[in-house]
């Protein structure tokens, strides 16, 4: 077991008339997986790790969805994360991020997407 500092910052706020706060604790922490099931408990252990690796799946998905890659495109990268270990960068398609993207465009853009292609169609 070791000790480790965690702190936290609030950051100032001046709308709502919050100053920047700043706290920080000492607490022990544990240095292998059977440590901290010792300290814890398994059920504990791997709830912790599971909502954190949801959390890292779920930055995952919304960076794919800002690439514009399809929900299905996501799934399939995705089927074989296994916690602990980086995705690795992924292949988009172009085809299906340009459609994804025209999906979630406005009415206007759609119509500026469509010139765009129609003129260099025309190349």
């Amino acid at each position: 077991m070791k000790k480790e500092t965690v702190s936290a910052v609030v950051p100032e706020n001046k709308e709502k008339g919050i100053s920047a706060m700043t706290a920080a604790i000492s607490i022990d922490v544990p240095e292998s997986i059977e440590e901290a099931t010792s300290m814890f408990g398994g059920p504990a252990v791997l709830t912790n790790a599971l909502a954190n690796w949801k959390v890292t799946l779920q930055g995952n998905i919304r960076s794919g969805l800002k690439r514009g890659e399809s929900a299905e495109a996501i799934a399939t990268r995705l089927a074989s994360a296994k916690m602990g270990v980086a995705a690795t960068g992924s292949k988009v398609d172009p085809v299906q991020a340009y459609l994804a993207m025209f999906q979630a465009a406005t009415p206007e853009k759609q119509a500026e997407m469509l010139r765009e292609l129609k003129n260099r169609a025309q190349m």
